[in-house]
Parts: C-alpha cells; sequence; structure tokens
C-alpha cells in the first residue's frame, strides 16, 4: 500500500485494491528537494535518482513538446536475469491510465447523444448495479466518471494474493459481483473515493451502448485514429506483452528489500476497463496532446471533463474531473494526466496547458513514501524542465 496521505484505489495489487497516490500536491520539505534537485539535473538524473536506490530495477521516460518533438529516456536494467538494458520506449501496462481512455469513449458516446451524463446507470445497465445498499437507480453514469459514486472496490473481496491470483482470468461482471457483496462507501453524490469498479461499470456500459466489446471501441475510436502504433487492449486470456518491454518486479514479501519476483506474464483482466491497456510512453503522450488539444472530444465534452471535484486530503490546485486529474506543477501552472501501478509497472503522465508532454515508468511499484515521490518529482521535472 502506498504511504502518501492522498490515496486514489489502483487495480490489482497484493490481492486487493491497490492505492494510486497523488502526491505532488502533498510532498513534504524531503520530496520537495527531491523536485528541486530533480529539475536541476534534468530528466535523466531524475530517472537515475528512481533506480539509484534499488528499489526500481529500471525506469523509462518520454517527453513530448506541443510541435511534435520528442524525446526518450532510460535508466536502470531492463531484465534481471540477463542484465538487458531498459528498452527506448518500450511497452508497459499502462493501468489506471486505462480510465482516461474509457471515460474518452463513454463522452464520445456522450456527445453522440447515445449517453446522458446524469441519467442514472440503471437506464443502461438494468438490474446489474444491485445489492448490500448499492442501487443503480441512485447512481449516475457522471459519478461513476468522477469516483463520487460509493461504489466498493472489487479488489477487496478477492481471495488470495498478487502472486496466488496473478494468472487467474475475470470475467466483468465477476468483479461487479465481488464488489456488491460489500456496502457502498457513501450515498451517491455523498463523498469521494476512487472506484475500479465504477470503470468496469462504464466498460459494460459502453459495450451495452454500442453492442461491442468495450477494447474493440477503444481502438477504433482512439488507438487507430491517433496511430498509436504501441499500444494494444490484450485479448481475453493474453497474459503476455507483445514486443520489446522492460521486465517488471515486485517484492514476494511485500517489504523493501524482499526477493523482486518477475511479474511481467500477469493476466489483466481484474484491471478491465479500469486498469488493462499496454503503451508506450510516447504513445501516452500523444493520446494526452490529443485528447486535450481537441482532437477526441467536442469542445462541451472536454469542457465537462476538465471540471473537477476536490480530492479528500489533497492540497489546493488538486482535483479529478472525470477520468482525468488535475495535477499543480511546482514550476507554476497545471497539468492533466492520471497515474496507475499494476502488476510491477507505476506509470505517471501529463500534458501541460502549454503542451507539454510527459510520461514517466518505473518496473515496479513502490513500497515506500520516498519512493512515490520520486516518481512524482521525475513527472514534475519532465513536465517543468528543459531537459
Amino acid at each position: 500500500m502506498s504511504h502518501h496521505p492522498v490515496v486514489l484505489s489502483r487495480p490489482a495489487r497484493a490481492g486487493t485494491a491497490v492505492v494510486l497516490a497523488l502526491a505532488l500536491g502533498t510532498l513534504g520539505p524531503a520530496a520537495a528537494d527531491v523536485t528541486a534537485r530533480d529539475q536541476r539535473g534534468g530528466v535523466r538524473a531524475a530517472l537515475n535518482d528512481l533506480v539509484k536506490g534499488g528499489e526500481f530495477p529500471g525506469a523509462l521516460a518520454a517527453v513530448r513538446e506541443r510541435d511534435g518533438r520528442g524525446r526518450d529516456y532510460t535508466a536502470g536494467t531492463g531484465d534481471l536475469a540477463t542484465r538487458a538494458k531498459v528498452p527506448v520506449n518500450g511497452r508497459v501496462r499502462v493501468a489506471s491510465n486505462t480510465k482516461t481512455f474509457t471515460a474518452t469513449v463513454v463522452l464520445q458516446l456522450a456527445g453522440e447523444g447515445l449517453v446522458e451524463l446524469d441519467a442514472p446507470v440503471e437506464r443502461y445497465l438494468p438490474h446489474v448495479v444491485r445489492g448490500n445498499g448499492n442501487d443503480g437507480r441512485l447512481i449516475t453514469v457522471r459519478q461513476l466518471l468522477q469516483h463520487t459514486s460509493g461504489m466498493p472496490e472489487h479488489g477487496k473481496a478477492v481471495t488470495g494474493t498478487f502472486f496466488e491470483t496473478r494468472h487467474r482470468y475475470f470475467e466483468p461482471r465477476e468483479l461487479v459481483d465481488l464488489a456488491l457483496t460489500q456496502k457502498p462507501r457513501f450515498a451517491p453524490g455523498k463523498g469521494w473515493s476512487y472506484s475500479n469498479t465504477g470503470y468496469v461499470l462504464l466498460g459494460l456500459l459502453v459495450q451495452k451502448v454500442t453492442g461491442r466489446p468495450v477494447g474493440e471501441e477503444i481502438t477504433k475510436r482512439i488507438i487507430t485514429p491517433l496511430r498509436l502504433a504501441d499500444t494494444y487492449w490484450p485479448g481475453a486470456g493474453e497474459q503476455r506483452i507483445r514486443g520489446a518491454h522492460p521486465h517488471a518486479y515486485k517484492s514476494r514479501t511485500g517489504e523493501p528489500g524482499g526477493e523482486p519476483v518477475d511479474v511481467s506474464e500477469m493476466d489483466p483482466s481484474r484491471g478491465w476497463a479500469a486498469g488493462q491497456l499496454v503503451s508506450t510512453p510516447r504513445d501516452v503522450n500523444r493520446f494526452l496532446s490529443a485528447l486535450l488539444g481537441g482532437e477526441l472530444l467536442k469542445p462541451a465534452m472536454l469542457e465537462q471533463m476538465k471540471r473537477t471535484v476536490p480530492v479528500p486530503g489533497a492540497s489546493p490546485g488538486w482535483g479529478y474531473g472525470l477520468g482525468l486529474t488535475r495535477i499543480p506543477l511546482s514550476c507554476g501552472g497545471l497539468a492533466w494526466g492520471h497515474s496507475g501501478d499494476v502488476g510491477g509497472y507505476s506509470t505517471r503522465d501529463g500534458v501541460t496547458e502549454n503542451g507539454r508532454a510527459a510520461t514517466v515508468t518505473a518496473t515496479a511499484e513502490s513500497l515506500t513514501a520516498h519512493g512515490d515521490q520520486r516518481l512524482d518529482a521525475a513527472l514534475d521535472t519532465a513536465l517543468c524542465s528543459g531537459g
């Protein structure tokens, strides 16, 4: 679990819901020192800082300017067994960054008049959300997108550790049913709590409205038009990552210094529409640049996406929109992006209001607060520094 005071649940870690920290707005003096040092040394120094302590075997990043020019960075080791280098722009599981893709498709459907954001989920998924006080007649599509629905987290109802369940395949409805064994976190619209299950429901909604698989809709509406050649939706049962990729690691004990286990091969179905995509730093940058640049959504829908609500406990400036996070930067101004951690990959990304995009991935999930701070500081550096 993350040690940050502000956390958002992430899919599939150690057999339970994982936490995704939005930490740049809540960093203490030590993290501020990390950010300042990284900006003096640039992005390469930030990645070296990630790997030198041994918590992250490898790291990779890409920075994209408004005009499309870009730079790639790597540090550390891509495979502890062979000592191979981290592949430039290697493929990784981007975990909860999938939510921004899913939300984009939902908002496209809303722009086409096929989905109403303030309609109850029941309209699109009749009788699906029922049980233990959970009621789809009271939850709106917008609340699912913004994590204000109160839906419980399916990961908390999965029996077994990550290592015991990493090769298990889950059907989406099974994930929903697991969540419904628990009571709501709060009444719909009366709080904020990150819910992967909410995005599983949004995937089911996309399928019901379009009559096609959600992965196909993400591919047809986003991946193919933007020519994201290294981004794909894994097929049912597909556990290996296609093409060049750095290996991912988790501590067998779940504690810092534990034996690193290669977990690159795993079934990503527990994340599904909340966290299943495979992509690269360059492709994530291209996606975020297109999204915030107005290439994927009608202006009214992009405006809806950027309307944020406060994240409880976060510092001023932080907020969560519809599948999009508002990120204050140390150099002033804002970035819009997301984060994701699953199966040994931790990714942070954003695009500034000036059009600079950056994505940073480390090849292990952080087990310490300092590790999380260094990840967040590396993204801040990539968005703020000159190189």
